[in-house]
C-alpha cells in the first residue's frame, strides 16, 4: 500500500509541468531586497557591539573596510597554508 503511495507521487511529479514552489504554493515570507537589507543591518550591529566592547578595552574602533581587510587577508593565509601543504 505505502509503495502504491510512493507510485502516485512519482507519477504526479513526473507529469507535473510547473515547479516545485507552484505545486505547494509556497511563497518566500520577504522579498529579496528585504532580506538583502536584514543582512546588512546584521553586519552593521555585529560590528557596533564589537566596537562597544573594543572602546571598554581601550582599542581603537573599527569600520566595515578594516574588517573586510582582516578577513581577506586571514582568507589568503588559509590558502596559502593550504598550498603549503598540499590540502584542499
Amino acid at each position: 500500500m505505502v509503495l502504491l503511495g510512493v507510485g502516485v507521487l512519482f507519477l504526479i511529479e513526473h507529469f507535473y509541468t510547473g515547479n516545485n514552489a507552484e505545486l505547494l504554493d509556497w511563497k518566500p515570507t520577504r522579498s529579496p531586497e528585504v532580506e538583502v537589507q536584514n543582512e546588512v543591518d546584521d553586519v552593521q550591529q555585529m560590528l557596533d557591539a564589537q566596537n562597544e566592547m573594543r572602546r571598554r578595552r581601550g582599542l581603537a574602533p573599527r569600520d566595515e573596510q578594516a574588517l573586510r581587510d582582516e578577513v581577506a587577508a586571514e582568507e589568503m593565509e588559509k590558502l596559502r597554508r593550504r598550498r603549503r601543504t598540499g590540502t584542499t
